[in-house]
């Protein structure tokens, strides 16, 4: 409860800055993750930690049906002005995923969560909760930000990113990933990495850091680099942080 105050309070203060993120607002990207999740026609998907409505507004555009579920309300704000256009087809409520109302909602013929799982408390309790709102044979997706497998450059990518923002918990690699569907269930389990960047100034601007900007920059840029967080300085002084994220698909087991 305390972590799911936290996130609320931090993703309140984050959102106008979210919300205009290029790499949340990358419009391919979002095109390559929707395509790739390759949903029924038609799907009531769940958009779990749906934030100000940008995959939800994709899915839409595709013509599905989506319930998004955030634990911000400045997030659900956005998230229902962005929709507004289409209100039969979108809800979205103020809660979090193992809120006991969405029990009360049909099942879900897909659940879908971007850069969500490094803020979740268990990853594996989040998306085993997913797949028990899930018909048997729905699809369910999950992209997110990976991280080394080595402990030792992983252990540094995790100090970063908690003195950067102090909701994060822990990057997964992409095997982890692929561990968990395999542990709640899904089947015809399928990845996909690609590449992407982060500018380190708009990146931390957009957090609530445990540490100083200054603190934060030397140390990233002294420490060894990890798969999936590279950083390098530009010849004008920036700083870029080469990245990978991962996109796992499942499906539920008919006989779950």
């Amino acid at each position: 409860m305390n972590h799911d105050k936290a996130l609320a309070e931090a993703f309140d203060g984050q959102a106008p800055g979210f919300e205009l993120s290029p790499v949340q607002t990358d419009a391919k990207a979002i095109g390559r993750l929707i395509e790739g999740a390759r949903f029924p026609a038609g799907a009531l998907v769940l958009d779990a930690g749906c934030g100000p409505g940008l995959i939800s507004r994709a899915l839409l555009d595709a013509g599905l049906r989506v319930v998004g579920v955030d634990l911000s309300r400045q997030m659900i704000e956005r998230a229902r002005n962005r929709c507004a256009a289409d209100p039969e087809r979108a809800r979205f409520i103020q809660a979090s995923v193992f809120d006991p109302c969405l029990d009360a909602l049909p099942p879900f013929d897909a659940a879908i969560s971007r850069y969500v799982l490094h803020h979740t408390a268990s990853p594996e309790e989040f998306l085993a909760r997913q797949a028990a709102l899930l018909k048997p044979g729905a699809v369910m997706v999950a992209c997110d930000h990976i991280t080394d497998t080595d402990r030792t450059r992983a252990a540094f990518h995790q100090e970063i990113e908690v003195a950067r923002d102090k909701t994060h918990t822990r990057n997964l690699t992409s095997g982890e990933l692929a561990d968990l569907f395999a542990s709640i269930g899904l089947g015809d389990i399928h990845l996909h990495e690609e590449s992407f960047l982060l500018d380190f100034d708009e990146w931390f601007d957009r957090g609530t850091p445990s540490d100083s900007k200054e603190n934060v920059r030397k140390r990233l840029l002294s420490g060894p680099s990890a798969r999936g967080f590279v950083a390098s300085q530009q010849p004008d002084g920036s700083i870029r942080i080469a990245c990978i994220r991962t996109l796992a698909r499942g499906v539920k087991n008919t006989a779950s």
